[in-house]
């Protein structure tokens, strides 16, 4: 480990200094660095130094000023050296002494005391790095809840708002050879402008979520790169090129098992636009045939790789095509928490798999809505893999401040991230923009410019939200009815219904309802539920709310419902596990929201088997 620079004045002096500004230096622009996870790279997970700083002491002091000296825990201090260098030095916090976390996960399950903890937290550790001459080097977090700012040898390097995609900070001049001091400041406090808004049903889950890597690519690199089927049947890619050398490169596409290559030159911006004709032999991907292809992209010394799917999906009507054939959405929601009693948000590929294949193998379904927020690219990369079509969103939920033009900036910004990480997943068949959000003309017009950049960044999907729903009565039964003008936008609708749950009407009831809906297109149940605490029975005829046996009777209930709804294509009810939400605190629940159809252990409810048997006998039914 090399010697850590001293400062320059400590102790009494300290406070008389002017701060160093932690923002003095203008960071590199960050990039796309589409398909990251899959690049050569040095992993930095594990452990890592914490420090909290509810008073936000290490970003500015208590008159607004810059950190002083004191409190400045990314610089790059050995403190205790320091301290027995001078007695006069004075430090408010020592990293290197701080407890230590293991990282990804959220900092709720680092101790006790930080179980609601929601502020500002400070991770540091040292790595080592041999840098290639003439490469360049990339810090590439694939999630930091809520804003993230990083520090690398004690500079300022970038930082990023959104607690669900990934970013790429460029650290090509400050990454040395030998150690190297990684200090990254998270914020998981949200206000009335964030994107999620501060009051949701999910818990908030601050802190490092999923990994970190330092890559190294060449000088030019493909930095974004998007190959798909068309829906006119043709393989095509979009590339884009980062570096001094971008324009008019040539780059060739290569899919080997297909015997496939396709080669031309980018324009004066580094971009590249390819097509062909499908090979003969193309096996297009599908829930029954989940058919993946390496691919390759070469563009100098740069090697792109990924693993992809080829299939369509668009609405006819009221259908919704995969391939050109109808397909009902047998599906679940799924919040990105893991089985266990002790759940972190920490997914790994074994925890992405258990939750996924009780889905998938236990439910029958093909179909899951990874609600209400991107979840990591691990998890949408064994969708593709299992063969699960997947609805997925951003966190435009609720009461977003729909007239502040920075909220919008902000959930333009996440909707992009979100899209370009994931356009090579075949799995991903909807972006939603919205959940449950309440009509106004501000929220229209910010929700139509979401509408707008999902049509201009992928024209190969279909666009949906989870839609409010108004309640009337029809013939003595009630009648449900979409009024919401953002529907003329979607190609799917999605409304979430909890009859029988937040509303008085008996389970025997529900049936009869009736629904009032746009006769054009697909309408998916994106919600339905009831709490059930796992364990909890009654074998009344009239069981209570919270028994395993009213969650039965509930599901059976509303799947007779929908059942009559003629341009019903899909339902994703609330939801596959059990998850930690603060709001739900009754006895049954104490601190999560129990609408799982398993605990959060992983033990089934009965209500798991009702829809089991529900998606077979609709599976079986679809296949003749």
């Amino acid at each position: 480990m090399i010697a850590r620079l001293p400062l320059a004045l400590l102790g009494a002096f300290a406070l008389l200094l002017p701060a160093r500004p932690a923002h003095a230096q203008t960071p590199p622009t960050p990039v796309a660095m589409v398909a990251g996870d899959l690049r050569p790279g040095s992993d930095l997970t594990g452990q890592w130094h914490y420090s909290i700083d509810p008073y936000r002491a290490g970003m500015r002091g208590f008159h607004g000023e810059d950190a002083n000296v004191t409190e400045r825990r990314w610089a790059e201090v050995d403190v205790p050296a320091e301290l027995r260098r001078n007695q006069q030095s004075l430090f408010e916090y020592d990293m290197a002494a701080a407890p230590i976390a293991t990282l990804p996960g959220g900092w709720m399950t680092h101790a006790a005391e930080m179980r609601h903890y929601q502020g500002l937290v400070w991770y540091q550790r040292h790595f080592s790095a041999q840098p290639t001459a003439g490469k360049r080097r990339f810090l590439r977090f694939g999630a930091v809840n809520y804003r993230a700012r990083v520090f690398l040898n004690g500079q300022f390097v970038g930082e990023h708002e959104g607690g669900f995609t990934p970013f790429a900070i460029e650290v090509t001049d400050r990454v040395r050879a030998g150690d190297n001091q990684i200090t990254v400041a998270v914020d998981s406090a949200v206000d009335a402008s964030s994107v999620p808004p501060p009051v949701t049903d999910w818990e908030n889950y601050g802190g490092i979520t999923r990994d970190i890597r330092l890559i190294e690519t060449p000088a030019t690199f493909a930095d974004d790169a998007w190959v798909r089927l068309t829906r006119t049947g043709r393989i095509a890619i979009d590339a884009k090129l980062n570096g001094s050398t971008a324009a008019n490169a040539l780059m060739r596409l290569t899919i080997p098992a297909l015997g496939l290559t396709l080669s031309g030159r980018t324009d004066g911006e580094g971009r590249w636009h390819g097509e062909t004709a499908v090979p003969k032999r193309l096996r297009r991907w599908s829930p029954e045939t989940p058919q993946l292809y390496d691919v390759t992209l070469e563009a100098g010394d740069d090697r792109w790789h990924d693993r992809i799917g080829f299939r369509t999906i668009e609405r006819r009507g009221t259908q919704i095509l995969l391939n050109g054939r109808p397909v009902f959405l047998r599906g679940i929601s799924v919040h990105e928490e893991e089985f266990g009693n002790n759940p972190a948000r920490a997914i790994t590929p074994a925890a992405a798999r258990a939750l996924l294949a009780e889905a998938k193998d236990g439910l029958h379904a093909n179909f899951v809505r990874l609600a209400h927020y991107p979840h990591g690219e691990v998890t949408t990369r064994l969708a593709d893999e299992l063969g699960l079509l997947v609805w997925s969103e951003v966190p435009v939920y609720w009461l977003i401040a729909w007239d502040n033009p920075a909220t919008l900036k902000t959930a333009r910004a996440m909707l992009a991230d979100n899209i370009v990480r994931d356009r090579n997943r075949a799995s991903i068949a909807i972006w939603s923009i919205a959940n449950e959000t309440p009509n106004s003309p501000a929220r229209n017009a910010f929700l139509g410019a979401l509408a707008d950049d999902v049509r201009r960044l992928d024209d190969t999907r279909l666009l949906g939200a989870a839609l409010l729903t108004d309640r009337s009565t029809r013939d003595g039964h009630p009648l449900m009815t979409i009024n919401d003008p953002l529907a003329e936008r979607l190609d799917v609708m999605g409304v979430n219904t909890y009859n029988g749950w937040y509303s008085p009407d008996r389970l025997a009831d529900l049936p009869a309802i009736g629904w009032q809906v746009p006769t054009d297109k697909p309408l998916i149940l994106s919600e339905f539920g009831a709490g059930a605490k796992a364990g909890l029975h009654d074998d009344r005829p009239a069981p209570q709310k919270f028994s395993e046996e009213y969650q039965r009777d509930y599901y059976r209930a509303t799947l007779a419902m929908a059942a009559k709804i003629p341009t019903l294509s899909g339902l994703s009810p609330w939801l596959l596990k059990d998850f930690r939400s603060p709001r739900r605190q009754n006895g049954w629940q104490q601190g999560y929201n129990r609408k799982g159809l398993v605990s959060e252990t992983g033990q089934r409810k009965l209500a798991f088997d009702v829809l089991a048997e529900f998606y077979t006998e609709r599976a079986q039914r679809d296949a003749k």
